[in-house]
């Protein structure tokens, strides 16, 4: 029988374990921040440096859940190569989503390059908001004619000054759940949409933005198309909590054997650049026959688990 997941000694175990990163990213974001005034007149100085922190914070918590917590991350699909920035999409499940893409990143020697489509609302945080603005991560309200200004601070820095850069967004903008793959079946069923298995409708305008925007820059390659899957048990598309990802021992160990039991599996796809549509409907329609074949690729990947059960 598994242990429960909320023993007193998982939270102390968890406290004693991520409350060094947690001092550590304090200081981190205050350094961020340090560097905001900075940026104006270092651009170049603050991107690499601001890079290098991140890297730093990023794999250490990484570390906490792959070696400390026992998370065994399996991969398929293309390979990324080294050192190539691209625009990369996948889908939402939970929050160990983040450890899934920079678990390719690592691979990729793009770990601290990543910058993430985050809210508007996180720059008026003291320290994590303005290391993020720091940063140069997109701050979007996903109102894409208030986000223009934002978008072209971001976009500049990569088309004009070739910042390496993996920019990564959750294309559905949220996060998968049951009652919101029934509003986007009934949202495709009125708009005449394909619904993806497994997945929500993704949100185009964002996708469609971006990619026209670092068109512009040549050294932005490609697009990653990343498939995130998990399971626990008999549980599909169960991703574990934010604390359980710090606190849990042994997550992929079998709840045989006492463990979690989860699984947590990511399929990268490489399309180059030169080859997506370049309007704006032939790219949204890209987007949408992507979100399609990612829901195939899941629907064979649950059998294949199941079978294997």
């Amino acid at each position: 029988m598994a242990k429960p997941t909320s023993s007193l000694f998982t939270h102390i175990r968890g406290l004693t374990i991520v409350t060094p990163w947690l001092l550590y990213l304090l200081l981190a974001d205050a350094l961020l921040s340090f560097l905001l005034p900075f940026k104006l007149l270092f651009p170049n100085a603050v991107y690499n440096l601001s890079s290098r922190i991140a890297s730093s914070v990023w794999r250490w918590i990484q570390h906490i859940f792959e070696s400390f917590n026992g998370a065994t991350i399996t991969t398929s699909g293309d390979p990324l190569p080294y050192g190539e920035s691209a625009v990369v999409i996948a889908n939402h499940v939970g929050w160990s989503d983040f450890y899934m893409i920079q678990a390719l990143a690592i691979r990729a020697g793009m770990l601290g390059r990543c910058r993430w489509f985050a809210k508007i609302q996180l720059r008026m945080v003291p320290f994590l908001g303005w290391g993020l603005w720091a940063m140069g991560f997109p701050l979007v309200s996903r109102n894409w004619a208030k986000d223009k200004a934002e978008l072209d601070r971001v976009f500049n820095g990569i088309t004009s000054r070739k910042w390496p850069t993996w920019l990564i967004s959750f294309s559905e903008a949220t996060r998968f759940t049951p009652k919101k793959y029934t509003e986007s079946k009934k949202w495709c069923a009125d708009n005449a949409k394909p619904q993806p298995q497994h997945l929500l409708y993704p949100r185009t305008k964002g996708f469609v933005t971006t990619v026209q925007h670092l068109r512009n820059a040549p050294h932005v390659k490609a697009v990653y198309d990343m498939t995130i899957a998990y399971q626990r048990g008999d549980q599909w598309q169960h991703a574990p909590t934010m604390w359980e990802t710090l606190s849990l021992p042994q997550l992929s160990r079998s709840q045989q054997n006492g463990g979690p039991g989860y699984k947590f599996h990511v399929h990268a796809r490489r399309f180059p650049l030169e080859e997506l549509p370049y309007d704006e409907e032939g790219l949204a329609r890209w987007l949408e026959d992507r979100w399609v074949e990612k829901g195939e690729w899941l629907e064979e990947m649950k059998a294949e688990w199941a079978d294997a059960s």
